[in-house]
């Protein structure tokens, strides 16, 4: 399958007799192997009698051996197709040291918060994990998804000129539409060396998509107008984490805290805040020193942590 892929990437029309004859196969099992492109790796080809096949958009993969020269000292693994490159990352902790980067062009369990699958095309988007140790205690965990929040946020105005904004915990909008999110899995034992994995995802060339996708997202694609340099966004990003980790390491979230604020999507929106079973009706008026959210509820303020919370706005359920 990614060996028809690889022949089709560049977006030309192919007839089916020509790839075939390439790739030593009939015909009937090069149409079968477009259906699963389309089905299994979400991306979407054109069939045009007399014309043969092409996908809606050229693709180009990521090169490792670019990524990992500009990062000579960081373990940096790319795959075609996995699981979840969250759980790829925690397998490659029996044997390499943190931290280190699993890249993957294509997830077929990608992960969202609270259980959601994470739409994952194959090579549209950007799937990374990041796996960095803990050393200075679980203080050091403290408002982390709103850290990477702001590296990705940087990345973003970076590579593409566009301002986008955060939205608590871990959603990064652009026009009050996700366009990135983040997903964190503690591991080890938090006494002793423990770690936490950073799952990043990022829309960045994806136009439509086969896949069900449960809320209004976009893409960088989508909001630029033109298609994005994905090996390059990499290695921004990876530079951002390295500067945003850092920070938080030696001074924690209370010392980015008003920058978080100043990209904060909902700042003084009513919102209702899902606490498991329960649900707080108030106004979103901040977060804390260590990335709690902070809402007034009946004049009173109250500051509520967890990985199970989540917020919407108030008479909206897409988000």
């Amino acid at each position: 399958m990614f060996d028809l892929l690889a022949l089709l990437a560049s977006g030309d029309f192919h007839s089916g007799s020509d790839l075939g004859e390439k790739l030593g196969i009939s015909r009937a099992a090069i149409w079968k192997r477009i259906q699963r492109i389309t089905d299994e790796l979400g991306v979407p080809v054109q069939s045009v009698p007399g014309k043969g096949y092409r996908i809606a958009q050229p693709l180009r993969m990521l090169n490792r051996d670019a990524i990992q020269y500009s990062f000579p000292t960081l373990p940096i693994f790319l795959y075609n197709s996995i699981d979840s490159t969250n759980d790829e990352a925690k397998k490659l902790l029996s044997t390499y040291s943190a931290p280190l980067a699993v890249f993957a062009e294509h997830q077929t369990q990608g992960k969202g918060r609270r259980g959601r699958e994470w739409s994952s095309p194959y090579a549209q988007n950007l799937y990374l994990s990041f796996v960095w140790p803990i050393t200075e205690g679980l203080d050091q965990i403290d408002g982390l998804s709103l850290v990477i929040g702001l590296a990705v946020l940087k990345t973003i105005k970076r590579v593409c000129k566009i301002e986008a904004q955060l939205k608590w915990p871990n959603d990064v909008l652009i026009n009050e539409r996700k366009v990135a999110g983040i997903l964190l899995e503690l591991i080890g034992d938090p006494v002793e060396l423990c770690h936490v994995v950073i799952g990043v995802g990022v829309n960045i060339n994806m136009l439509d998509s086969v896949f069900r996708i449960d809320q209004e997202w976009t893409s960088l694609a989508k909001e630029t107008g033109a298609i994005i340099d994905r090996e390059l966004f990499a290695k921004i990003l990876l530079e951002e984490l390295d500067i945003y980790l850092d920070r938080q390491k030696i001074y924690g979230f209370s010392s980015m805290r008003a920058e978080w604020l100043s990209a904060h999507a909902w700042q003084g929106r009513n919102v209702v805040l899902h606490t498991g079973n329960d649900f707080v009706d108030g106004k979103l008026i901040g977060v804390g020193d260590k990335g709690e959210v902070c809402l007034l509820v009946d004049g009173q303020e109250y500051k509520y942590l967890g990985g199970e919370l989540s917020l919407r706005l108030q008479n909206d359920t897409r988000n």
